[in-house]
């Protein structure tokens, strides 16, 4: 992995010598009107509370918990009622030293988050303590589709507490939502905001209240709050999905000299190409994508809290959390794609990376080129979750507590049916035009090009409606749903100095997932082929000119990138529907004929209507069961005259997994009458598997901390902690493309049986709280992760089916993870917080150094799939004013690149799963806000104020992935409160 040290040195030299200029735990700072004003207004005959809010009182909250913390833990907590200090809790967590956030291109959003170089689903996130339901497919939560205006807090804790849960590899988040009796008597706030991205053509607004009061001599407490929030976002995206490996040997495969700075290769007798001479091994695109993407985005957050205390020893909580998250994403754009076997004069590059070559579109030499794909697309994607839970907290004696806990959560995908919508129309074969793509810098500041587009590369008929005919359509329904049903009893006995603390856990959570499509009833290719314009008996066209709504240009299209006139001029603006509409609208090709329909692909099956057929292999039904038990006893001593604390704690686990799913095998393979370029797959008849297994683990804990004096304290943590694979990876069955390209056979295995990732964890501390709200710590960290999943990517034939391109038997890509090697993974933390008296003047600043023993090493062809993932240095910096009702906070994150995950989009190397890696960037954010009142304020907000592009690379630094431009979004809003 390759690392911008010098760039991060640099950052860190500018912030020290900027002084104040720094970095945060997160927080957006409101303003202590309150107290400032309070303190004025103070004389000795005249003393009043002061209730001292915004950014110095979170800090100091914060402060706190970490200092009192048995393990190493980070919080952040709310600037006052209604106010988190973010409006994305990601984005609030990655000014946390060691934790780094990872973005969702087409929306900009911080989803997820990763910590000490570990993401996704190395990290849990509990809700008030409680495992949360998701219906995306995995286990990591979408940080979007928490709505943070009236969190109450959050701590991220990097060692376990065996009491809450199994401590994941990276961190246990825990969110924590406001209850009646935290602030006993009534509380009001809201608030109304509006906000705009750079691209986007329509302000969105955002609206939340919450109400909050103790009654009945405060024995009952009831809060209820609501957040409505609609977001809009444009997005410019350019992509290659996938480089695909070429490895050559001694019986064929690579790229072969002819295809070198040659126009042509030897035709043989038969007609086929005579690919002879030497070959080598190279990386090429499969595919060359431009396109827009327009988002919108509404969600709704509501909550409801009830509570009963009727003495000091009783508090019982009843809340209902209510989540729905509405995004629907227009895309319009181009797509080319290419075959290794078709390129003529290739250039490589000392990697073996294909820099630029002329794709010829067909096997036969001087045959027309390739096509030009023009798509459009509407994607939905309606996610809704529900958790009902019940809290006794019962105080026995002055010594005894009881405590139980249950809850019931729901996730729903696609409730309401709604489906993905896509439609490809555009031409090729007689218009086919020889194109290719051009590499001509890096991939974090150059475009990949087209060197020729076009109907018979003309390229100002790029467009033109007279050559536009029908291709494929396609249409997709995810209908995932994710419910866990949970239960928790704790018996904690505590004494002065001294706590211990029993109890036991069950949770079941059970996924189920399955996706409709027109891939599996082979509807997609109805009307493919392009048409009469292209010379083609299959597909509708030329098309009426009434589907088009305008275009949209590609200037400059992706912020700081050159290159974007090797792109077409402009993307072509028409709705799917229309489309669909339109070739529906032509009746029933069963009982007329219908020119243009495609008679060779759907049988007798399609009558007219565009319908979804549930895919067999994609039918998932998981379910977990985890009973833990866990003790736990914390106490205080001293060595010598120096006070000390230690935690120590041990779980239990105990976990059964059922999977089950529909096997289907394919039978034979065969060309699509309507796309030479493709293939259609056959399958036998269907099967139901069903498959169990079990594992334990025992998971130990000590946290130790030594307090030299009442400011200066080393920590000492030891513990092991563990993390279940992804929940789609655990599937009993084997998928089969439907629908591959030529030259693109792959296949994905489930494996059942898979044990969690387990890691040995080590960390030493020293942290100096040397004044109020200001500290230093540094601490290092090692971890020993085993039974890592690795994505093993093996050659095979399945079930004897022959290649038709080939007449050879068909060989797949067949990925498939299997527990596998270990890695360990070291670092150092360093932060500083201070705050400079009361001048109103403050900053944090932090640092995360990383390294592993199993770096992924970009020329070892023997390596596949296996390195670890996330790590990278990273630097965070939040400088903020807050005095006298003015408040301001310019916050720079910036983070080194660092290898994603493996597996491209496109992934069919004959060297494993290729990896995916994020380029270096640096973010500012901005925010400010003026008290007009001590209940009222003004705020605004600046995020990615730079224009800081998302780029992404493949195995060498010039291989292209992913370029997205989200531009800057801006909010101006009032906050009042009671």
């Amino acid at each position: 992995m390759k690392h911008s040290n010098e760039q991060l040195r640099k950052l860190i030299r500018t912030i020290c010598i900027g002084g104040v200029s720094t970095l945060t735990l997160g927080a957006l700072s409101t303003p202590s009107y309150a107290a400032d004003a309070g303190a004025s207004a103070q004389n000795s005959n005249d003393l009043e509370e002061i209730v001292v809010t915004g950014i110095r009182s979170s800090l100091q909250k914060s402060l706190d918990i970490k200092r009192d913390a048995s393990g190493v833990v980070d919080a952040i907590t709310s600037e006052d009622i209604g106010k988190f200090p973010d409006s994305n809790v990601a984005a609030s967590m990655q000014r946390i030293p060691g934790v780094s956030i990872q973005l969702a291109g087409p929306r900009g959003d911080a989803t997820g988050i990763t910590v000490r170089g570990f993401s996704g689903d190395f990290n849990e996130t509990l809700i008030d303590g409680r495992h949360i339901s998701t219906a995306t497919g995995g286990r990591s939560v979408d940080f979007s589709t928490v709505g943070a205006d009236f969190v109450g807090g959050l701590t991220v804790m990097k060692t376990p507490d065996v009491t809450l849960s199994t401590g994941s590899i990276g961190a246990t988040v825990n969110i924590s939502y406001p209850k009646p009796f935290d602030h006993p008597g009534m509380r009001f706030a809201a608030s109304l905001s509006g906000n705009d991205q750079s691209r986007a053509s329509k302000i969105g607004p955002t609206l939340g209240a919450l109400f909050s009061n103790t009654f009945a001599n405060d024995t009952m407490g009831l809060l209820v709050d609501g957040i409505y929030t609609k977001r809009d976002t444009t997005t410019n995206h350019v992509s290659i999905p996938g480089w695909e490996g070429a490895k050559a040997t001694s019986t064929g495969g690579g790229i072969y000299d002819c295809q070198i700075g040659n126009n042509t290769c030897p035709v043989n007798s038969d007609g086929s190409i005579d690919y002879t001479g030497s070959n080598h091994n190279a990386w090429y695109p499969q595919q060359f994508v431009g396109e827009q993407q327009q988002v919108a985005e509404k969600r709704i957050d509501g909550r409801l809290a009830y509570q009963w205390h009727p003495n000091d020893k009783v508090m019982l909580t009843l809340d209902d959390n209510y989540e729905r998250q509405d995004i629907v994403t227009n895309s319009y754009g181009f797509g080319v794609w290419f075959n290794l076997g078709e390129f003529r004069n290739a250039q490589l590059d000392s990697n073996g990376t294909i820099i630029n070559f002329v794709d010829t579109g067909s096997n036969l030499e001087g045959s027309p080129g390739d096509v030009m794909d023009l798509n459009a697309g509407i994607g939905r994607s309606l996610l809704t979750t529900n958790q009902v839970g019940l809290n006794l907290d019962v105080a026995a004696t002055d010594h005894l507590s009881y405590n139980f806990d249950a809850a019931y959560a729901k996730s729903k995908q696609s409730p309401n049916g709604n489906s993905n919508d896509g439609g490809d129309i555009g031409y090729g074969n007689a218009l086919g035009c020889n194109e290719g793509t051009m590499i001509t810098g890096s991939s974090s500041d150059t475009l990949p090009q087209l060197n020729a587009f076009g109907p018979s590369c003309n390229a100002s008929q790029v467009l033109n409606p007279a050559n536009i005919g029908s291709h494929v359509l396609v249409r997709q329904r995810f209908e995932n749903t994710d419910t866990v049903k949970q239960g928790k009893f704790m018996v904690s006995w505590k004494q002065e100095g001294l706590k211990v603390d029993l109890g036991a856990s069950y949770v079941t959570d059970e996924f189920t997932l399955q996706t409709s499509d027109t891939f599996t009833n082979n509807f997609w290719q109805t009307f493919s082929g392009y048409g009469a314009p292209s010379g083609r008996s299959t597909g509708v066209g030329p098309l009426p000119t009434s589907l088009y709504q305008g275009t949209i240009g590609t200037s400059d299209f992706i912020h700081g990138f050159s290159g974007s006139s090797g792109l077409i001029p402009n993307l072509l603006v028409y709705n799917p529907l229309d489309l669909y509409a339109y070739l529906q609208g032509l009746g029933n090709p069963q009982t007329q004929n219908i020119p243009g329909y495609n008679y060779g692909c759907c049988g007798t099956n399609y009558t007219g209507s565009l319908d979804l057929k549930l895919s067999p292999s994609s039918i998932q039904d998981i379910k977990e069961n985890t009973l833990a038990l866990f003790f736990k006893t914390s106490f205080d001593s001293s060595l010598g005259d120096l006070p000390y604390h230690v935690s120590m704690g041990v779980r239990k686990e105990r976990t059964t997994v059922s999977s089950g799913g529909v096997g289907q095998l394919p039978t034979a393979l065969s060309f699509s009458p309507g796309d030479p370029t493709l293939l259609t797959t056959t399958f036998g008849p269907t099967q139901p598997i069903v498959t169990r297994s079990d594992y334990d683990f025992l998971l130990p804990s000590l946290d130790a901390r030594l307090d030299v004096t009442h400011d200066l304290h080393l920590r000492f943590d030891a513990s092991r902690t563990l993390t279940r694979a992804p929940i789609n990876d655990l599937k009993p069955t084997l998928s089969v493309g439907s629908l591959p390209r030529v030259g693109n056979l792959t296949a994905n295995g489930g494996n059942p049986t898979l044990k969690p990732y387990l890691s040995d964890n080590v960390d030493l501390g020293v942290e100096w709280y040397y004044q109020e709200n200001s500290y230093a710590a540094i601490d290092y960290f090692s971890k020993h992760v085993s039974n890592f999943p690795v994505q093993g990517s093996t050659q095979q034939n399945i079930n004897g089916v022959v290649d038709p391109s080939t007449k050879q038997l068909a060989v797949y890509t067949v990925s498939q993870l299997v527990n596998g090697p270990d890695a360990r993974v070291s670092g150092l933390e360093a932060a500083w917080q201070h705050v400079f008296g009361d001048t109103g003047f403050g900053y944090q600043i932090n640092a995360t150094w990383v390294t592993t023993n199993k770096p992924y090493d970009p020329n070892d062809l023997s390596q596949s799939g296996f390195a670890v993932t996330g790590l990278a240095d990273s630097a965070n910096l939040v400088g903020f004013y807050d005095k006298n009702g003015i408040e301001v906070r310019l916050a720079v994150n910036h983070r080194n690149e660092y290898l994603l995950q493996f597996g491209q989009g496109q992934n069919n190397s004959n060297f494993g799963s290729e990896p995916v890696f994020v380029n270096a960037s640096t973010v500012f954010d901005l925010s400010a806000s003026y008290q007009i009142t001590s209940q009222l304020n003004v705020f605004f907000e600046g995020n990615n104020l730079t224009d800081q592009v998302y780029s992404t690379h493949g195995r060498f630094e010039n291989q292209f992935l992913d370029a997205f431009d989200y531009g800057r979004r801006f909010t101006l809003g009032l906050r009042f409160k009671l």
